[in-house]
C-alpha cells in the first residue's frame, strides 16, 4: 500500500527549526483544530515549543474544525478573516482550496527539507493531496466496543459489519452525524466490493442503497458530533459500540483503562492537517508561515505521535516513532499504519467527498429527519 510505503520510509535523524519569514511578524495567532486529545498533542508538540522560542507569541485555539468549511465561508463573506491557520480533513481541503477560500502553497518553499535533504514535497509524498494543503497526520475512523458486553458465549466483533448485526450483538450503536465513513461501511456491508464503493455511492440508487442498510439499525443508533462522544457513550455503556477516530478509542484503552476493545478492521484511512486561509494580511501570513515551517518539521511531526496514536504525515518521521511521553510504551503498534492493524484498511476518496459531499450530506440529514 502506497500510503504506508510512504509512512515507513526512512531518514536520518536530525531536528529542523523555524524561520522568520519576516521581521515584522504578527504576536497573536488564533489557530483551529478539533479539541480533545488530538488538540492537546498540537499543544505539547510543537506549540509550547514554538512559544518557548517566541515568548511573545500568544497563540489562541478555537475548536471548531468540524465546521470549517461553512464558517470560513461567511467569514469571506464578511470579508473578515479572524482565524490565521486551520486544521482540517483533507476533503474540506480541497473543498476549500476549489473555492479559494485556502491559501495555495509551494511546498518546498513553506516547508523544511528532511534531515537528509530529502524535499518537504518528496518527504510528503501523495500525501500533499492538494495544492493549498499541509497534512500532519494520518488517522483513522474505527469502531470501538464493550467489551464486557459481548454475549456470553458469543466471540467479540471483529468485523465491520457487526455494526448492522444486532441479533449477535444487540445494544445501541453511536456513529458521526454525517454520511462519510457511514455510507462506505453501510455499502460494504450491503455486499458492494471495496473497489465499487465510490462508483456505486456517486449514483443516486447508490446513495440510497446505503441509506436503506443504515435504516436497519437506525432506531439502535445514537448519532454524534463531536469525537468524544462515543468514548464517552462507552465508559458510561450507553451504547455496545459505536465509531469515533482511532486516538480517542487509544486514550479510552490505554490511558484511562477502559473495558474497551477496538476493531481495526475497515478502518478509513484520512489525513489532517493545515490550511492557511486566504487572503491574510502581511504580517499574520508572515507568523503562520513561520510556526508551519517549525510545527511541521521531521521532528516535531514525530514528536506528536508521543501523546496520540497519529502516524506522522512525513516519511522521516516515521523512524522516530518512539514511546509515549508518560506511559513509556511503544507507540508504533498502536499506529493505524501498523502493519498488524492495516490488513483491511478502506481508503478515503477524498476527491470524491469534495465533490459530493454538499449533495449528499443534504439527502442524509433529511434522512435523519425522516
Amino acid at each position: 500500500m502506497q500510503l504506508i510505503k510512504t509512512l515507513s520510509a526512512t531518514a536520518l535523524l536530525v531536528a529542523a527549526s523555524g524561520t522568520a519569514y519576516a521581521d515584522d511578524m504578527a504576536s497573536n495567532m488564533t489557530l483551529v483544530s478539533w479539541g480533545g486529545a488530538y488538540q492537546a498533542s498540537q499543544v505539547a508538540a510543537y506549540a509550547e515549543p514554538y512559544k518557548a522560542m517566541h515568548p511573545d507569541v500568544t497563540i489562541t485555539w478555537d475548536e471548531s474544525s468540524n465546521e470549517a468549511v461553512a464558517k470560513l465561508r461567511a467569514m469571506n463573506e464578511a470579508n473578515n478573516v479572524t482565524w490565521d491557520l486551520v486544521d482540517v480533513v483533507a476533503a474540506d481541503a480541497l473543498r476549500l482550496c476549489d473555492e479559494g477560500l485556502a491559501m495555495e502553497i509551494d511546498a518546498n518553499e513553506l516547508l523544511a527539507p528532511a534531515p537528509d535533504g530529502t524535499s518537504a514535497e518528496d518527504d510528503f509524498g501523495d500525501l500533499l493531496v492538494s495544492d493549498c494543503y499541509i497534512p500532519q497526520i494520518v488517522y483513522s475512523t474505527t469502531v470501538g466496543f464493550r467489551t464486557d458486553m459481548v454475549p456470553e458465549g458469543t466471540a467479540a466483533p471483529t468485523d465491520i459489519c457487526a455494526l448492522f448485526d444486532t441479533k449477535t450483538y444487540p445494544g445501541m450503536r453511536s456513529l458521526e452525524k454525517r454520511p462519510i465513513n457511514n455510507m462506505e461501511w453501510a455499502l460494504l456491508c450491503d455486499g458492494v466490493a471495496k473497489d465499487e464503493v465510490y462508483d456505486v455511492l456517486g449514483t443516486p440508487e447508490g446513495q440510497q442503497q446505503a441509506l436503506d442498510k443504515l435504516a436497519t439499525i437506525k432506531d439502535d443508533v445514537i448519532w454524534w458530533s463531536a469525537g468524544a462522544d462515543t468514548p464517552q457513550l462507552l465508559a458510561d455503556g450507553e451504547v455496545f459500540m459505536g465509531s469515533t477516530y482511532n486516538g480517542r478509542l487509544f486514550s479510552a484503552i490505554v490511558e484511562q483503562d477502559q473495558p474497551i476493545g477496538m476493531l481495526w478492521d475497515a478502518q478509513v484511512f484520512d489525513l489532517d492537517g493545515w490550511i492557511i486561509p486566504a487572503g491574510l494580511p502581511e504580517d499574520r501570513l508572515a507568523r503562520v508561515k513561520d510556526f508551519v515551517r517549525f510545527a511541521t518539521d521531521t521532528q516535531r511531526l514525530a514528536d506528536q505521535s508521543k501523546y496520540i496514536s497519529y502516524g506522522p504525515a512525513r516519511a522521516s518521521s516515521a523512524p522516530l516513532v518512539g514511546k509515549h511521553a508518560t506511559l513509556g510504551i511503544d507507540m508504533a503498534p498502536h499506529m493505524p499504519t501498523d502493519p498488524e492493524n492495516s490488513k483491511n484498511t478502506f481508503l478515503y476518496n477524498y476527491e470524491f467527498w469534495a465533490d459530493y459531499r454538499d449533495d449528499i450530506d443534504a439527502k442524509f440529514q433529511a434522512w435523519l429527519a425522516q
